[in-house]
């Protein structure tokens, strides 16, 4: 049959293929001891004769030994008369009293009243890199973030004006230190929690002596006056109410004010334009201004000589392009802070980073002129409202003050060394731990 004379021819195919095989598998086993020869008579000027492989023996299994039979012996039934009869009695089952598991209470540790400054012992850059060249680690940039002027008078305060990327000081100069503004509410907040209203509740019902409190008791170099009743998806407070608070703040305190309205568009014009009549002659920030109502509030920022706040969602060309809107109104840019949104820790500050970095790396190395503004960041509003801040103190979070104030801390360092210039924060203890980080720093 041709079916199994292919069938045959394919076996000896196979065959003669394996024999093939095995015959290079031999070759090859050959020529690998002439290689180890050789390598032991370069190393060791012998060959090193081969061990024998002693095969451990087994042990031999016995056959099994029969089992040893026990003989049981006979039970001898008792007479009847030896029997007798017992009464068992039933045990009440023992009812065990479920004493309550006792409540595993967390000590909350008392946050420090003083936050100790660095210990280490600093040495220059220029120092540590002796002996490289400065080609190798410097790269000099050549655009410069404007200068923009808040407030008037000897507490007035400047924010830009550098020409490096965050604390590069090898590489050039931070003309202005990294300025802080303390945030006050125009309402009393009812959701703030308590590890951060403590240190305001007696001055709540008062935004003058919460703005005097501040400045006088936790050293604030500049107020943000955020006018969250005014919003009308809230309270919906009218302009009146606005002027009230502001005129409080404005005649209590003598430090740059920032006013942040409620972020609605048509609500902050009507809010603005009020508020402007009192802080007019003090040279404060007004905001925020969006794309939808530029023309009104840039209109009304240079009929004070005011600046404003430019806020865009967190995107390259939407700040750019508000920025150029603004200039092309008429507003220059030394009468801009940009605010890019940023988001708190954990919730988006990557993608803020990621976005302020860009916009700065195009401002001083690639000469985009308009983007070489100020970053405001508004870091307290953004970081109280998330729900780690409000969790209560346990073994797994720890301590709730504690953090809060790192995560506001945090968040503040972070955005500053994506840029950020001037940063609104809420905790004491958050705007002391980053002034003393950007004081070591700004070492030179």
């Amino acid at each position: 049959m041709p079916d199994e004379k292919m069938l045959i021819e394919t076996l000896i195919d196979i065959l003669s293929d394996l024999r093939a095989s095995l015959k290079n598998i031999r070759s090859g086993i050959e020529s690998l001891e002439e290689g180890i020869k050789k390598l032991e008579m370069e190393c060791f000027g012998e060959v090193i004769p081969e061990r024998e492989i002693v095969l451990e023996k087994e042990e031999e299994v016995k056959p099994e030994e029969k089992p040893v039979e026990i003989k049981k012996k006979e039970e001898i039934p008792p007479k009847p008369e030896e029997i007798k009869e017992e009464i068992k009695v039933e045990e009440k089952p023992k009812v065990e009293e479920v004493k309550p598991k006792p409540e595993v209470i967390v000590e909350a540790k008392k946050v420090a009243e003083k936050i100790e400054g660095f210990k280490g012992i600093y040495r220059p850059l220029t120092e540590r890199a002796k002996g490289i060249s400065e080609d190798l680690y410097k790269d000099v940039a050549t655009g410069e973030i404007i200068e923009v002027l808040i407030g008037k008078g000897d507490k007035a305060i400047k924010v830009g004006g550098t020409n490096i990327l965050p604390f590069y000081l090898f590489e050039g100069e931070m003309k202005h230190d990294i300025k802080i503004a303390m945030e006050i509410l125009d309402i009393e907040p009812k959701d703030w929690p308590e590890s951060l209203a403590k240190y305001f509740s007696d001055v709540f019902h008062d935004p003058g002596l919460w703005a005097k409190k501040c400045v006088e008791t936790y050293g604030a170099e500049a107020i943000c006056v955020y006018l969250q009743g005014t919003d009308p998806n809230f309270l919906n407070l009218d302009a009146k109410h606005a002027k009230e608070v502001v005129e409080k703040v404005a005649n209590t305190v003598d430090v740059p004010l920032i006013i942040w309205g409620s972020g609605n568009a048509e609500k902050d014009v009507e809010i603005l334009k009020e508020v402007a009549d009192i802080i007019g002659d003090k040279g404060a920030a007004i905001g925020p201004v969006i794309e939808a109502n530029h023309r009104t509030l840039s209109a009304i920022a240079m009929g004070y000589n005011l600046p404003v706040i430019a806020s865009s969602p967190i995107d390259v060309n939407l700040a750019k392009q508000l920025n150029i809107l603004l200039e092309n109104m008429g507003l220059s840019l030394d009468k801009i802070l940009m605010d890019p949104s940023i988001g708190a820790l954990g919730y988006g500050i990557e993608y803020a980073y990621s976005v302020m970095e860009r916009i700065r790396l195009a401002a001083l190395y690639s000469q985009d002129t308009k983007l070489q503004v100020p970053f405001i960041c508004a870091i307290g509003k953004e970081v109280w409202k998330t729900k780690e801040t409000r969790l209560p103190t346990d073994e797994i979070f720890g301590d709730m003050e504690t953090r809060g104030i790192l995560m506001e801390a945090i968040t503040g360092v972070v955005l500053t060394l994506a840029g950020g210039d001037l940063l609104i924060m809420r905790h004491p203890k958050s705007i002391e731990l980053c002034k003393t980080l950007f004081g070591v720093l700004s070492m030179s």
